[in-house]
């Protein structure tokens, strides 16, 4: 059952990272930012950001962007849960840090390449805590579901 259980690792750290933002836009007033950014880094281009100051929440952007954020955290689910099913090894700490540097380096460098601004916009502490929790998430749900390894 690796294919469901890294649906499901993928879900739950697609949730934990979505929550973690939706958390800290609500607390600075801006419900919707982050999505509605990476939304227009990723469909609009860098452009659309070079003035952030008056950029408005968009249900469109955010729920586009929300829909590629959840295939991706699926996507890496299915690969974490394949190859912990290859190794025959239980999620122990190697694998968190790994799974970690993967979402971290992942959305850095996929954000360096698709719109540097990106960068400017989101704080990397909030990304870097907000890719920890997740690892952390997706990583005991699979040492939780895998008992066998």
């Amino acid at each position: 059952m690796p294919y469901l259980d890294g649906l499901v690792a993928g879900i739950i750290g697609a949730a934990i990272v979505a929550i973690w933002f939706l958390f800290l836009d609500a607390v600075s007033g801006l419900p919707f930012y982050a999505p509605t950014v990476l939304g227009a880094g990723l469909f609009v281009g860098p452009e659309a950001l070079s003035s952030t100051k008056d950029i408005q929440s968009s249900l469109k952007l955010t729920l586009m962007y929300t829909w590629i954020h959840g295939l991706v955290f699926v996507a890496l689910g299915e690969i974490a849960a394949y190859v912990l099913s290859l190794t025959g090894r239980k999620s122990d700490l190697l694998f968190f840090l790994l799974l970690f540097a993967i979402l971290e380096f992942g959305f850095v460098g996929s954000a360096f390449v698709l719109a540097k601004p990106i960068l400017d916009e989101l704080t990397w502490l909030a990304v870097l805590l907000g890719n920890l929790l997740a690892a952390a998430g997706m990583a005991c749900y699979l040492r939780l579901r895998q008992p066998k390894l």
